[in-house]
């Protein structure tokens, strides 16, 4: 079952109220945008921008945590967002941020969650219709069912280090080897014990996921077995959900991901780094 569906097929069903279109567009902090301006500059007409920095734990500390069942429901109710609604996600980067929308909405509950192919991007660069101005979206009923098992903690890695057991880390190789300096200045360079690398752009062409053959190949040579339980991390838990998608998308059935990743890993004390 494909995780995708193209702009044709979107295009021709805009407007229908089965359907909820989702702008899950992310920034990096350092990049100097503004998600939410850029979307009202212009939409897939009838889409609600989903912001996963205000759709979170803001009291954790970490930055877009899932938040508990109470405040999604509400929050994604407003949006107009129903567990038995078809929801279409997509990002302006093509797949970058999307997955970690897919990934949230799927964990609180939403049964039918695709997601663009090729995004915002294909949209435009197929002259298809945009939208201006704030969303107005007809609130919905969102009754959250969070799947803990698709959620990792700080103890549940740590407890997986010790173990050895499979961690895939989605961050560049640089950062991931602890030769390139962090985003986050405060946070330590490097990588979990045993931790395997798998760059989240790596199984990325044309803002599309490649192939299932591709992917697989690609998770098995970093060294995992997908057959086998695996923990999804990056940098702040956005791009590990493009680890999460391509191993659900290879039939990969024990997947988690680490939501705190390396923002909570590397600020803490207690936790063990390795560089290569």
């Amino acid at each position: 079952m494909s995780h995708f569906v193209s702009t044709a097929w979107l295009a021709d069903r805009l407007g229908d109220p089965d359907i909820v279109i989702v702008d899950g567009t992310w920034h990096m902090p350092n990049a100097g945008r503004d998600a939410l301006a850029e979307f009202e500059a212009g939409h897939i007409p009838g889409a609600v921008h989903f912001d996963i920095d205000a759709i979170a734990d803001t009291s954790s500390g970490l930055p877009h945590m899932l938040p508990d069942a109470q405040t999604f429901s509400r929050m994604a109710g407003a949006l107009g967002i129903a567990p038995d609604k078809t929801t279409i996600v997509y990002d302006e980067y093509g797949l970058f941020s999307a997955p970690r929308v897919w990934w949230t909405l799927k964990a609180m509950g939403a049964r039918n969650v695709k997601i663009l192919e090729g995004g915002g991007p294909r949209w435009r660069a197929e002259n298809r219709p945009l939208q201006s101005g704030p969303a107005n979206p007809t609130p919905a009923r969102f009754d959250a069912t969070p799947d803990r098992n698709a959620v990792a903690d700080f103890d549940t890695v740590l407890a997986a280090t010790r173990a050895g057991s499979q961690i895939l880390d989605a961050r560049p190789a640089g950062r991931f080897a602890g030769t390139t300096p962090e985003p986050r200045p405060e946070l330590a360079s490097g990588h979990m014990p045993g931790a395997r690398n798998l760059p989240f752009s790596d199984l990325i062409a044309e803002g599309s996921l490649k192939s299932p053959v591709e992917l697989e190949a690609a998770i098995r040579q970093a060294g995992i077995d997908p057959s086998a339980p695996v923990i999804t991390s990056c940098g702040s838990g956005v791009t590990a959900a493009v680890l999460t998608l391509a191993l659900d998308t290879i039939g990969a059935r024990d997947v988690k991901l680490y939501d705190g990743s390396w923002t909570e890993w590397g600020a803490r004390k207690d936790a063990p780094v390795e560089k290569d």
